[in-house]
C-alpha cells in the first residue's frame, strides 16, 4: 500500500484577510436599504407600546410609528391595529428626527395606496364600500383607506335623523367629490340607491294616476309640508294640503311614522316629484254642513268672533264664547257662506231688546215686531214729560160732579196709554203695573190741582 499524504492531498485554504474599519462600514451601507422621505416601505412589527409601534425596515435602527400616525381612526389603542409579527406598509415622514430615530407612518402609506384606487373608482363611476368608523357633525366618515365623508343628507333616499345605528355597518356608495390636495373625499349612498332603483321608481311613477289615493307611511315633516313614503317614493304634502282647518306647522296633523290615506294631486315624470293631499280623503266641512242642515233648521252654537255690522254694535249683546241659538237662512257652498239669524228665533234673544243677525240674506216678513222694538229708544227721553199737561184741560168738567169721577177715567186714558208704551220698553217686565198705578196718580193730582185753582 502507497501511504498518501494528507498535506499533499488537499491544499489548505488560504485564511479570510480581516475587514478595515472603512471597508465594515461600506460592506454594512450597501446591505442597508436606500430610501428618501416620502417612500413607502415594508417591515415587521417588533414592538407595540401605548404611544408608538417599532417596525423593523431592514436599517440600521427600526423605524417608529406614532400611535396618531397608525389608523384614520381617532383614538384607537394600537393593539387593537396591529400585531407583533404583523407585516405592514409605512411611508417615510423623516429619515431621522433630532434623536435620530426614522418617523414612519402607516396611516399616510394607506392614503397613498387608496387615492390612486379612488381616482381609478371615480373616473369609472363604480362604486366604493367601507364600514363606517365615526358619526361627525353634518354625517358619517367611512374607511375606505382615507376617510370618506357621506352627508347625512345623501345616507339613504329619505333623510335620516339618527346616523348612530349606521356605526360599524358597510355602505356602498358613489363617490361625486374628489380634492387630492385638501385630502377631501365625498361620497353618496343616496346616489347609488336611485341608480340602482331609478328603473324600478320610473315604472312606480308611471303608475301613479291624479285623483287615485293610496296608502303611505309619513317620512319626514318640514315647515312647508310632510313626505310621504309610498314605497321607494316620497311624495310631498304641502302644509296647505293636510288639514282643511288653518294649520301653523305640520306636526299639529301627523307625526314621523304615521300611516296615512292620500290622494295624488300630481305626478311630475321629469322631475320625479309627486304632489299629495291628505284633505282630499276628508269630506268638505262646507259640504258635510249642507248636507246635515237646511234651511230654516235651528241650530246652536258658539261666538268664536265679533264684527261691527249695522247700526248697533254686537258686543253690546254678546261676547266670545257665547252658547246662542240660531235659525239657517242660507248655505253658499261655491262662496263658502252660511247666513245665520238670531233675530228669527225668538226664544234664543239674550235681551228683549237688543238682537243681531249675522249675514241676513234677505229681509223676513217676522222681523216687523222687532223693528218697533229698536225704535223704542228715541222716545223713551221724552216719556217724563207727559205726566198731566195733555190731560189736565179735559178733568175740570169731570171733577165738577164726584160722583161721575170714574165715568171720565175712560176719556184721559187713551192720552197717556201711547205715551207709555215707549216708556214702558226701557223697565222691560214691569210695565203693566206701572200703567195702573200712574191712571190713579193723574186723578189724584187733578183732584189736587183742581182744589188749588178754587
Amino acid at each position: 500500500m502507497v501511504p498518501i499524504d494528507e498535506q499533499s492531498a488537499s491544499p489548505k485554504a488560504a485564511p479570510e484577510r480581516d475587514l478595515t474599519p472603512e471597508e465594515l462600514i461600506e460592506a454594512m451601507e450597501a446591505s442597508l436599504r436606500d430610501f428618501k422621505d416620502g417612500d413607502i416601505l415594508e417591515g415587521e412589527v417588533v414592538k407595540i407600546d401605548r404611544d408608538e409601534v417599532l417596525l423593523d425596515i431592514g436599517y440600521k435602527s427600526e423605524g417608529v410609528i406614532p400611535s396618531k400616525e397608525l389608523s384614520i381612526r381617532h383614538d384607537v389603542d394600537p393593539g387593537e391595529v396591529v400585531k407583533v409579527g404583523d407585516h405592514v406598509e409605512a411611508l417615510v415622514l423623516q429619515k431621522e428626527d433630532k434623536e435620530g430615530r426614522l418617523i414612519l407612518s402607516k396611516k399616510r402609506a394607506q392614503y397613498e395606496r387608496a387615492w390612486g384606487r379612488i381616482e381609478e373608482v371615480m373616473q369609472s363611476g363604480s362604486t366604493i364600500k367601507g364600514p363606517v368608523i365615526e358619526v361627525v357633525k353634518g354625517g358619517l366618515i367611512l374607511d375606505i383607506g382615507l376617510r370618506g365623508f357621506l352627508p347625512a343628507s345623501l345616507v339613504d333616499l329619505r333623510r335620516v335623523r339618527d346616523l348612530h345605528p349606521f356605526v360599524g355597518t358597510e355602505l356602498e356608495c358613489k363617490i361625486i367629490e374628489l380634492d387630492r390636495n385638501r385630502n377631501n373625499v365625498v361620497l353618496s349612498r343616496r346616489a347609488f340607491l336611485e341608480e340602482s332603483q331609478s328603473e324600478g321608481r320610473k315604472k312606480f311613477l308611471e303608475s301613479l294616476q291624479k285623483g287615485e289615493r293610496r296608502k303611505g307611511t309619513v317620512s319626514s315633516i318640514v315647515n312647508f309640508g310632510a313626505f310621504v313614503d309610498l314605497g321607494g317614493v316620497d311624495g310631498l304634502v304641502h302644509v296647505s294640503e293636510l288639514s282643511w282647518k288653518h294649520v301653523d306647522h305640520p306636526s299639529e296633523v301627523v307625526q314621523v311614522g304615521q300611516e296615512v290615506e292620500i290622494e295624488v294631486l300630481d305626478v311630475d315624470l321629469e322631475r320625479e316629484r309627486v304632489s299629495l293631499s291628505l284633505k282630499a280623503t276628508q269630506e268638505d266641512p262646507w259640504k258635510e254642513f249642507e248636507r246635515k242642515y237646511a234651511a230654516g233648521e235651528i241650530i246652536e252654537g258658539q261666538v268664536t268672533k265679533l264684527v261691527p255690522f249695522g247700526v248697533d254694535t254686537p258686543e253690546s249683546v254678546l261676547t266670545v264664547g257665547d252658547q246662542v241659538r240660531v235659525k239657517v237662512i242660507e248655505v253658499d257652498v261655491p262662496r263658502r257662506r252660511i247666513s245665520l239669524s238670531m233675530r228669527q228665533v225668538g226664544a234664543a234673544m239674550p235681551k228683549p231688546a237688543t238682537e243681531i243677525e249675522e249675514e241676513v240674506a234677505a229681509p223676513v216678513a217676522p222681523a216687523a215686531p222687532v223693528a218697533e222694538v229698536a225704535e223704542a229708544p228715541a222716545p223713551a227721553p221724552a216719556a217724563p214729560e207727559p205726566e198731566v199737561e195733555p190731560v189736565a184741560p179735559q178733568e175740570p168738567s169731570v171733577e165738577a160732579a164726584p160722583a161721575p169721577a170714574p165715568a171720565p177715567a175712560p176719556e184721559p186714558a187713551p192720552a197717556p196709554v201711547p205715551a207709555p208704551e215707549p216708556v214702558v220698553a226701557e223697565p222691560e217686565p214691569e210695565a203693566e203695573p206701572e200703567e195702573e198705578i200712574s191712571l190713579e196718580a193723574i186723578l189724584e193730582d187733578l183732584k189736587r190741582r183742581e182744589g188749588r185753582t178754587e
